[in-house]
């Protein structure tokens, strides 16, 4: 058996915002997609999903577009990412880290690596489009330009 000597708070905190999260689901009936910028309750957000602390980001913008920069987490490749323009304003980034074996023997004396699927939701500026949507993944960053519009847009995006 592997002892886990280390809890982080921010473990404690993901299980608060998973009881909120149900709590309010069963309260309103309302998906946390419907939180997000640009949806039917204007100026509230979704608090970032599973694992957030573990997938930084950086949203900038020019006039043409919105840029999004994503440290992603060792032992991600580039087929282990998906992308979602879940609505005009919000950007899904999901990533799945696969657990190497696990060996519960004797001789372990920590074990705190994460695996399994992590999801940002990134709130967006502005509204965008997958049309004409870029991004590339090198030494560990992923990097996605978005192109600006002024009408509503959903869809995936291929990452080159």
């Amino acid at each position: 058996m592997v002892r886990w000597y280390y809890r982080s708070v921010f473990d404690e905190l993901e299980e608060m915002r998973k009881y909120m999260e149900a709590l309010s689901q069963q309260m309103y009936d309302t998906s946390p997609v419907a939180l997000l910028p640009g949806s039917a309750e204007p100026g509230t957000r979704m608090l970032p999903a599973t694992r957030a602390a573990d997938l930084r980001v950086d949203v900038t913008e020019d006039e043409k577009e919105v840029i999004v920069t994503a440290d992603m987490i060792p032992g991600v490749t580039k087929k282990d990412i998906t992308l979602d323009l879940i609505n005009p304003q919000a950007l899904e980034i999901t990533c799945e880290r696969k657990d190497e074996k696990k060996e519960e023997k004797e001789g372990y004396y920590m074990r705190e690596r994460s695996f399994g699927l992590m999801t940002r939701v990134v709130p967006l500026p502005k509204p965008v489009t997958e049309n004409g949507a870029t991004s590339t993944f090198k030494n560990g960053v992923l990097e996605v330009h978005l192109k600006k519009t002024a009408k509503a847009a959903r869809g995936k995006i291929a990452i080159e």
